[in-house]
C-alpha cells in the first residue's frame, strides 16, 4: 500500500482550505483517508498552518512519502529539515 501525506481541499469555490491526511496514493483527492494531521489555510496572511507533528513524524518514520507541497509546509513547520 503505497500511502502518500498530502492536502484534501474542503473549502468553497474561490475560497481553498485544506486539511493534511494520511491516505492511500490509489483513493481520490478528497475521498478515503486514514488519518487526519492538521490544517492549512493559504487566504491568512501569513498563511495558517496547524500540523500535528508527533503523526507527521510518526507516518513519516513509518514510510509515508509527503506531497511537494505538504513537503514545504512540513519544512515550514520544523518538522522536516
Amino acid at each position: 500500500m503505497a500511502v502518500r501525506i498530502r492536502l484534501k481541499r474542503i473549502g468553497a469555490k474561490k475560497n481553498p482550505y485544506y486539511r493534511v491526511v494520511v491516505a492511500d496514493s490509489r483513493f481520490p483527492r478528497d475521498g478515503r483517508f486514514i488519518e487526519e494531521i492538521g490544517t492549512y489555510n493559504p487566504l491568512k496572511d501569513p498563511a495558517e498552518i496547524n500540523i500535528d507533528s508527533e503523526k507527521a513524524k510518526k507516518w513519516l518514520k513509518n514510510g509515508a512519502q509527503p506531497t511537494d507541497t505538504v513537503k514545504s509546509l512540513l519544512k515550514k513547520t520544523g518538522v522536516l529539515q
